[in-house]
C-alpha cells in the first residue's frame, strides 16, 4: 500500500467506474465517512473489535465497488487491530479520511 505524504497528500485523485455504480457509490464513500468518525470513537475508547470488523467490511468491498485503495487501508486497519496497533489505527485513518476528501469519481 502507498502511503500518501507531503505535497502529495493533497493532490486530487481521479477513480474511473462503471456508469452503472452512479447510484451506489455515493452511498458507499459517505458511509466510508462515517467508518471514519467511528474509528476515531473508538480508538479512544479502545474498541479494537469494531475497528477491526469496520476494517474487514472495507477490505471485502472497496474492491467491488472500484476502490482497491479502501480494501487496502481496511485490511491494514483489520490486521491493526488484532495486533492492537493504535499509531498503525491512526494513520491509517488519517490516510482514508485523506483519501475521501481528494477522490474525485468519474463515471
Amino acid at each position: 500500500m502507498t502511503t500518501i505524504k507531503g505535497a502529495d497528500a493533497q493532490s486530487r485523485i481521479t477513480v474511473y467506474l462503471d456508469p452503472d455504480l452512479e447510484d451506489i457509490v455515493p452511498g458507499f464513500l459517505e458511509n466510508r465517512r462515517k467508518d471514519v468518525d467511528t474509528i476515531t470513537g473508538c480508538v479512544e475508547k479502545n474498541d479494537l473489535e469494531t475497528i477491526r470488523i469496520l476494517g474487514h467490511r472495507m477490505k471485502g468491498d472497496g474492491g467491488g465497488y472500484g476502490f482497491e485503495s479502501i480494501s487496502a487501508i481496511g485490511e491494514v486497519l483489520e490486521q491493526a487491530a488484532l495486533r492492537r496497533d493504535h499509531a498503525t489505527i491512526r494513520e491509517r485513518t488519517s490516510e482514508l479520511s485523506s483519501f475521501l476528501r481528494r477522490v474525485d469519481v468519474v463515471y
